[in-house]
């Protein structure tokens, strides 16, 4: 099964290389390579066009002329995507490609037609950083667990694998970090099963070039509350 990967990247200029690398050399290689580029302004566009691009490592690089956000370069990606399943990437060496197999694997198996990495639930090694990010994070999965009625221990992860139909079929509306509430939301709506697996995570600081902050999680909470109360 050809599994798509779509990577949404704005202002990633030091990482865009390496993670696009890292996919390209990852254990699970029947992909499709998806870059949706944010209207970056820090030399990522450059470099995708004229290094990344031509040098053919991926199948497709697609550009916003204004930055829209990480739900709406996910949205334009997954709109592209032709695989029997969509992974999705960040951009930032966060999470690990290597672990592909061990994401798509209940998929293959036909146990699965969407499967979240967690953070939490074992796996390889973790970088020890913010405490309130993790407080952030189980309070986020938590109150989206009350509404979905899932027992998920990562709503927040970026590592969700969907088969193409199912992610495909389904309307996003959000355009920036509201995305992981929204379509955990209407997932647990649909008739599918949904599998967890612990990965491994090598988060950023801010210095570093995290983007996620307080106002981020405002919004979660409200993408919950919206997307299972009222729409």
């Amino acid at each position: 099964m050809k599994l798509s990967v779509v990577i949404p990247c704005y202002n990633e200029v030091n990482t865009i290389e390496a993670i696009i690398r890292a996919v390209k050399n990852s254990p699970y290689q029947n992909q499709e390579i998806i870059v949706v580029d944010d209207c970056s302004n820090d030399g990522t566009r450059q470099k995708l066009q004229d290094e990344i691009g031509p040098s053919g490592m991926v199948d497709k690089i697609l550009y916003h002329p204004v930055n829209r956000g990480k739900g709406a370069a996910l949205r334009t990606g997954i709109a592209s995507a032709t695989g029997d399943m969509v992974i999705i990437q960040d951009a930032d060496l966060e999470y690990d490609p290597n672990e592909y197999p061990v994401l798509v694997d209940p998929i293959l198996r036909g146990r699965a037609e969407v499967v979240y990495g967690s953070r939490f639930a074992g796996g390889g090694a973790h970088r020890v950083l913010y405490f309130w990010h993790r407080v952030g994070n189980g309070f986020l999965t938590m109150l989206s667990n009350m509404l979905t009625n899932l027992n998920l221990t990562d709503m927040e992860t970026c590592y969700k694998v969907f088969r193409r139909e199912i992610i495909q079929g389904i309307a996003i509306r959000e355009d920036r970090f509201g995305f992981e509430p929204e379509i955990t939301a209407k997932i647990s709506r649909l008739d599918c099963r949904i599998y967890e697996v612990g990965i491994s995570y090598y988060g950023r600081n801010y210095a570093e070039g995290k983007k996620i902050g307080w106002k981020d999680g405002f919004r979660a909470i409200y993408s919950i509350l919206k997307y299972n109360l009222f729409c």
